[in-house]
């Protein structure tokens, strides 16, 4: 069997982020992370202190940006902040909460990823533009990262594609995938062999 080197990609979603910004359709609008989200991501940080990891890359969105910061105050490393790694633009939706917009749309919430990928979504980003974004991200991270663990801070919806993008699944798919507020996701990548580790990991709360 081959012994080709893994690359470790470490998934990290944002801390939860303010009030009035909870079941919404959030997306483009930039932001802060509630005081939870903000120990959320202390506990994140802490549960990484002991990981080495060769680099960092970041959405330049606040919620990420402050998810973000204890991370690399532990670490140490300098991160890559890369536009393409914005959270999907929701269009008619962004500042809607879930139950607006089954009142507003007669769609459910929890069809999101379908309604993106069919275009049924007024005015937000294409799905194919989405994933050409997305797909720019991921060549650029894993690039030359053979033996190497790399950490992504970024979205929900933008870890659903990036996860869609390495196990070559639809992206309705990943509405089975939950991705919880500062969970973290890892993902082994092999020339020949992509392997989910763990999904969705959070420390800051009991699984069960």
């Amino acid at each position: 069997m081959s012994t080709a080197p893994i690359t470790r990609l470490l998934l990290v979603r944002h801390g939860e982020v303010e009030a009035k910004y909870q079941r919404v359709f959030g997306g483009r609008i930039d932001m802060a992370l509630s005081p939870r989200g903000v120990e959320q991501a202390r506990q994140v940080a802490d549960h990484l202190r002991e990981v080495h990891l060769d680099t960092i890359y970041a959405s330049p969105m606040k919620r990420a940006q402050q998810t973000l910061a204890p991370i690399v105050a532990l670490n140490g490393h300098q991160p890559v902040t890369l536009p393409g790694l914005r959270e999907v633009d929701f269009g008619a939706w962004t500042g809607l909460a879930w139950e607006e917009v089954k009142e507003r749309f007669g769609v459910s919430a929890f069809h999101w990823l379908s309604e993106l990928d069919r275009g049924g979504i007024p005015d937000a980003e294409s799905a194919a533009g989405y994933r050409a974004r997305t797909e720019g991200c991921l060549r650029q991270i894993l690039e030359g990262t053979a033996g190497r663990t790399i950490a992504v801070v970024c979205h929900g919806g933008v870890i659903r594609m990036l996860l869609a993008q390495l196990l070559a699944l639809p992206l309705p798919k990943m509405a089975g995938f939950e991705i919880d507020y500062a969970s973290m996701s890892l993902v082994h990548i092999r020339p020949y062999k992509v392997e989910i580790q763990f999904l969705n990991y959070t420390p800051w709360r009991r699984l069960l």
